[in-house]
């Protein structure tokens, strides 16, 4: 049985061992080589530089986790900056404990503070928290900071980012000096050597495990296309069709970017979803979960609402708005490539961004060549080959021979078995496979067919509506398959459907009696206008009327002022009031 040697040299206990085998390990990373034996001696305390998805929990968890014993007080705390890194981190070390009983939770905003009372209420050995609500719980007198063996700020440079500078010295200020400390940051930015020269003990070391300035090419192939504003879409949309596989982030620069971007994407008929700082936490967490467990495949965010996402076989990033500098740069790239598999990083850049483009592969110190887009015909003979290659893959272990009959009855429909096998791939693809079905650049994007008919659903965004989950409820419900539809638009209050009409009917049926997914057939443009008009022509001559309200007031007081009685000359009004002289 294989004991992980190279673990057990770095001084984790065979306890352990059985915890990093079922979840995988094999051998240790550079950052948990260089870490581990440093936390366990408890001699020195430590910065490791390194980038998100280099294995920085372990490196920090085990050592916890060895060194612990179940107390009646929090013995670690680990500060990250946001609560999905919170949260993640708090179930990776729950996996790394195995048998060993520890008791550890998160401590994050959003949640209802009264059930996090009641687990420091209970004892939590190792806590890990957002600093904003570790300040909130200390502050009511729950948590107590003052008996910590370990603490650890992971992705200390993001916290910076995001403001957390006044909060995590305030925190440290209240910990004790005799703790073993870890920072880990995929920069070194002035202020993370400010806070390590005034709460880590003297003589702390420096591990470089690789960070901003390092990019590991082998595992993450870079590279750009120049692309003109508008035309940005239609480039990513031959990205996409280039791979079917393809499990993506795909970044923008702001939150207009981000809707607009997922908008016409959902509208193509891609599964994708958006993240950005405008989204509620509930869902938020929807989202992300959801991106997790690959209901859907592309996933459209801005650098701030990424942050905490860890997600280690993402095959490409996207950045679809070139970054401002090289740490963003890093910072969005570092999420593919990871665990051994490798990744490719895909940038959009303008004509007027080429000097920017320059400047970032002079700082990261790796080069990022131009390539071509893809063509159409590379499209079609990517989608043919993956094809090809699952019928193959199906011949070859046998999984479609209960078919074998209904395919020898196909092939007698045809003067040839040719033509049973292209009727299949019509009915599979449709126009898919065929270059009249693309649009090329600056070329105006191709309607539905004409027989195809629009369904309003009265729901949107605004209502957790998803296009992917739209499309699951569908298929469950109907058998319709996303590819058998047309273009899908989910606005704030409510979505657009293009199906057949065969199809359209199909969905009015299954939706019928439910209330939650109301359909009904959208009007045309031109009959909705007759109907405005129609009711127009209905209203009283005073509500037809285009008159201004302001006009309508002056005109009314003009009128009163015609019919009432004439007024008595001024001079015989002020005698009739105080009275004429005797």
């Amino acid at each position: 049985m294989n004991e992980l040697p190279e673990f057990q040299a770095l001084g984790i206990a065979p306890e352990l061992i059985p915890a990093l085998l079922a979840k995988g390990f094999q051998t240790p990373s550079a950052i948990q080589t260089l870490t581990i034996p440093t936390l366990l001696s408890g001699e020195k305390d430590l910065i490791g530089q390194a980038l998100t998805g280099t294995g920085k929990t372990a490196a920090f968890g085990l050592p916890i986790i060895q060194t612990l014993e179940a107390a009646e007080y929090p013995q670690a705390l680990i500060l990250a900056p946001t609560r999905e890194l919170s949260i993640q981190i708090s179930d990776e070390l729950k996996s790394l404990a195995g048998a060993k009983e520890l008791r550890i939770a998160p401590f994050f905003g959003g949640q209802i503070i009264t059930i996090q009372l009641a687990e420091l209420k209970h004892g939590v050995d190792i806590v890990v928290g957002t600093p904003g609500r570790i300040m909130d719980l200390h502050r009511r007198g729950k948590l107590q900071l003052d008996r910590l063996q370990f603490a650890v700020l992971d992705e200390a440079d993001e916290m910076l980012d995001m403001g957390f500078i006044d909060d995590i010295r305030e925190i440290l200020s209240l910990t004790n000096p005799d703790k073993r400390m870890l920072m880990f940051s995929a920069t070194m930015p002035e202020e993370i050597m400010e806070i390590a020269g005034e709460f880590m003990r003297p003589g702390y070391d420096i591990a470089n495990a690789g960070g901003a300035n390092t990019t590991n090419i082998e595992l993450t192939e870079q590279y750009f296309h120049e692309v003109k504003r508008e035309h940005k879409i239609d480039a990513l949309s031959r990205l996409i069709d280039a791979d079917s596989d393809m499990y993506a982030m795909i970044f923008c620069r702001t939150r207009a970017d981000v809707n607009e971007v997922a908008e016409k994407l959902n509208a193509k008929g891609y599964r994708v979803e958006a993240l950005h700082g405008e989204i509620s936490q509930a869902q938020r967490l929807r989202v992300i979960n959801g991106f997790k467990k690959r209901r859907f495949s592309l996933l459209i965010a801005t650098d701030v609402a990424a942050r905490g996402i860890d997600v280690n076989d993402l095959t490409h990033v996207i950045n679809y708005s070139l970054p401002s500098n090289a740490e963003t740069y890093i910072h969005r790239i570092g999420r593919t490539g990871r665990a051994g598999r490798h990744g490719i990083a895909v940038t959009f850049v303008t004509p007027g961004e080429r000097r920017k483009i320059k400047f970032i592969e002079k700082d990261i110190g790796t080069p990022i060549p131009q390539k071509k887009l893809p063509e159409i015909s590379d499209i079609i003979n990517a989608k043919k080959e993956k094809f090809a290659e699952m019928i193959a893959l199906l011949i070859e272990t046998g999984d479609a021979d209960e078919y074998l009959n209904f395919a020898e009855e196909l092939c007698t429909l045809g003067s040839h078995p040719a033509e049973a096998l292209a009727a299949v791939l019509k009915m599979h693809f449709k126009n898919e496979l065929l270059t009249s079905s693309y649009t090329e650049f600056g070329q105006k994007e191709k309607t539905d067919a004409p027989d195809m008919k629009k369904l309003l659903l009265f729901a949107g965004r605004a209502d957790g509506i998803s296009v992917p989950a739209l499309l699951a409820e569908i298929c469950e419900r109907t058998g319709i398959r996303s590819n058998q539809l047309g273009k899908i638009l989910c606005r704030a209050d409510k979505t657009f459907i293009h199906a057949a009409e065969r199809d359209a009917e199909k969905i009015l049926k299954a939706f019928k009696n439910d209330p939650e997914w109301r359909f009904k057939y959208d009007e045309p443009r031109e009959e909705r206008r007759r109907k405005k008009s129609e009711h127009k022509f209905e209203k009283s001559p005073e509500e037809n009327s285009s008159e201004k309200p302001a006009e309508k007031v002056r005109r009314k007081k003009k009128s009163e002022k015609k019919s009432a009685p004439p007024r008595k000359p001024l001079r015989e009004e002020f005698w009739s009031w105080i009275g004429e002289p005797e």
